[in-house]
């Protein structure tokens, strides 16, 4: 019998492949190690990627998708799951019900419908499915363009409190609304909807100019499965991951990758 105190915090990231390294899967894998947990993977599609933006998405093929959950799933216990880039029904359904079969816990779903360089990554007719698949997850991670997709309605630094709760609570999840697409500030503005407390967290940390952002809300998602996976509570996983997402991009801010949007230092 394995002995538990020898093993892994383990976290599964299901996602996209960011061929240019600074989203997706690799930014899951980077965050992920970065804060002390083991990263697998299960990849839903690959994209044609660079920093300026996505010129090409191939989706895996649904019998290698369920090939690859059945290998890691039927082998390996799972702390969390981090999941990103669902891009039609047909993989949602398969996801979905390799989550039930294993009674997955802590689930961690960045909901991408955008690029941080604006380019659609799912197909339209997949987003009915996907907000059908948000109260079977733990947490939800939207920007603001994709959760004015969730709830209809423009958001504001005045409403951002109350729209994480609409949003919950239509969706019967918790919610982590982040305010990277709103007018600058001196403090970046994040606000997280519990949903099994009905609290709303604000959580704020410092403001950086930069246009290195490539695949912040990939490395924020994975950093937030990983510290559930190691024990902490929504809130804490939360709080430590902002604060860890916000070192990075410092640390990353005047590196030069490509000549669009760059990404984080991981390991800064």
């Amino acid at each position: 019998m394995k002995d538990i105190s020898y093993s892994y915090n383990t976290v599964l990231s299901i996602a996209g492949s960011d061929s240019s390294g600074g989203a997706g899967i690799q930014a899951d894998i980077k965050s992920i190690s970065a804060n002390g947990g083991y990263a697998a993977s299960v990849i839903t599609a690959t994209t044609a990627q660079n920093t300026q933006g996505v010129t090409d998405i191939h989706a895996i093929p649904s019998p290698h998708l369920i090939a690859q959950m059945e290998a890691v799933f039927s082998d390996i216990h799972f702390d969390a799951v981090k999941i990103g880039m669902l891009h039609s029904s047909e993989v949602i359904d398969a996801v979905q019900s390799m989550l039930e079969k294993y009674a997955v816990k802590n689930i961690v779903l960045d909901p991408v419908m955008v690029a941080t360089s604006g380019d659609n990554l799912i197909d339209e007719n997949a987003i009915e499915r996907l907000k059908a698949f948000l109260p079977h997850v733990t947490l939800i991670t939207p920007n603001i363009p994709e959760a004015q997709i969730l709830i209809g309605h423009d958001i504001s630094l005045e409403n951002l409190e109350q729209t994480a709760q609409e949003i919950g609570e239509k969706y019967q999840v918790s919610v982590l609304l982040k305010g990277g697409h709103l007018e600058l500030t001196e403090r970046m503005t994040d606000a997280l909807y519990n949903h099994s407390t009905n609290k709303v967290t604000l959580v704020q940390n410092p403001a950086i100019e930069t246009q290195n952002t490539h695949g912040t809300g990939c490395t924020l998602s994975s950093a937030i499965a990983t510290y559930l996976a190691h024990g902490e509570t929504l809130e804490n996983a939360v709080i430590k991951s902002c604060t860890y997402l916000n070192k990075a991009i410092e640390a990353g801010k005047d590196m030069v990758l490509g000549a669009g949007h760059g990404p984080v230092n991981h390991f800064g």
